[in-house]
């Protein structure tokens, strides 16, 4: 949006330092997989200084139980969170997808995440697309993170629900990456339920199996979104319109040079394009 000229060069190489910096940071630190949790697994803790490799001072005791049987060999994701001592391992699928849409993620990144997706199908997708976060927060955990919030009971509306207008943004990245057969699968799910059930606004349970609780019917972003999903994969060519390639001048600026550091997610993403 900004024109390109003497008095913004400034302000544009800047801009692309910091979101060089910001890429290079969620591309490295919020990427997990199951060669990451076998890492952090295996951290040392209370180390300080800039060549440590638990930078953040994550515990491997953090590492939920859930998460152990649930990651599988092949495929990865981008975690909730992350501050010092502490990571919230939960998978997002909103931040998950438009990470692939906007090329936040490596092409490789991108890949593992679908596939990561197509592994855990019956977790993420089941009776409805998508679930909105995967696990659901329970016991202990949502009597005082939520203060027992009576719309957001495990496997409901913002904890765990499934959201079909989810289902159009699945669709584009799908699409982007090659990968429509995902895309249909999950639209001939939602196309057995959606119309029959009124276009509701989520449904609850594990697999998604009941109406929300509190859902409301014929919802304009559920009817757009399954209608969105069919008009992409009919033009498919329609996907570019909303979606982002990696950014060349971005990778030239790679913020590893700052970090000594010899394995680096920009260069891989680079010969993935270039390659």
């Amino acid at each position: 949006m900004i024109v390109m000229n003497e008095g913004s060069k400034h302000l544009l190489r800047a801009i692309n330092n910091r979101l060089s910096a910001l890429s290079f940071h969620i591309r490295e630190y919020y990427w997990v997989d199951m060669n990451k949790i076998n890492e952090i697994y295996r951290y040392k803790t209370e180390e300080y200084s800039h060549d440590a490799t638990n930078k953040f001072n994550i515990y491997p005791e953090q590492i939920p139980s859930w998460l152990v049987d649930w990651i599988p060999e092949k495929g990865g994701y981008l975690i909730g969170n992350l501050q010092p001592a502490h990571m919230d391992f939960r998978f997002f699928s909103l931040g998950n997808l438009w990470a692939i849409s906007s090329s936040l993620t490596t092409p490789t990144q991108a890949e593992g995440i679908l596939s990561l997706i197509e592994e855990k199908w019956d977790d993420l997708v089941a009776n409805m697309p998508v679930k909105i976060c995967y696990p659901a927060m329970e016991y202990d955990e949502w009597r005082i993170i939520t203060g027992s919030d009576p719309k957001n009971t495990p496997w409901s509306y913002h904890n765990g629900g499934s959201w079909p207008t989810l289902l159009w943004q699945f669709t584009l990245a799908c699409i982007k990456m090659g990968r429509p057969e995902l895309a249909r699968r999950a639209i001939a799910v939602a196309e057995e339920k959606l119309s029959a059930d009124k276009w509701p606004e989520y449904y609850d349970t594990r697999s998604g199996r009941f109406i929300g609780k509190q859902s409301r019917s014929y919802q304009t972003w559920t009817i757009a979104g399954f209608l969105t999903s069919k008009m992409l994969l009919e033009n498919p060519e329609l996907a570019s319109i909303l979606t982002c390639d990696e950014d060349l001048e971005l990778l030239e600026g790679c913020a590893c040079c700052l970090s000594k550091r010899t394995r680096c997610s920009r260069r891989a993403a680079k010969s993935d394009i270039i390659g």
